[in-house]
């Protein structure tokens, strides 16, 4: 039998599902997208209690598939801002799409 990336490995669905995996990726994405440029220290508070640790990581692999763009500026102290790149921006009616169906099923409390 073929492991799992033979089989589902060149499936447009699992290629997106892997490029968004995780808990934050979608809220760090709908951060971003809301703020159009954000710094990593209001991003952070935006997703307290995300981890130093869990953002970075999150934010780099974004990076890697090319959905975020990362500005660094060399100043004192460094000053980074984050933006959805043009690939990211298709993402955006998904977000909507996502964000429309959470708004009509959350539950009431």
């Amino acid at each position: 039998m073929t492991d799992f990336e033979d089989k589902f490995g060149k499936c447009p669905l699992y290629y997106t599902m892997s490029a968004v995996e995780g808990k934050w990726k979608w809220v760090i994405l709908w951060e971003v997208y809301k703020a159009e440029v954000i710094r990593y220290n209001k991003l952070k508070a935006k997703l307290h209690p995300i981890a130093h640790k869990t953002l970075s990581k999150q934010l780099k692999e974004l990076e890697a598939s090319r959905l975020i763009h990362r500005e660094q500026y060399n100043e004192v102290p460094p000053k980074v801002e984050y933006s959805l790149t043009n690939e990211g921006k298709t993402l955006v009616p998904i977000l909507e799409l996502m964000y429309d169906w959470g708004e009509k099923h959350i539950p009431a409390e």
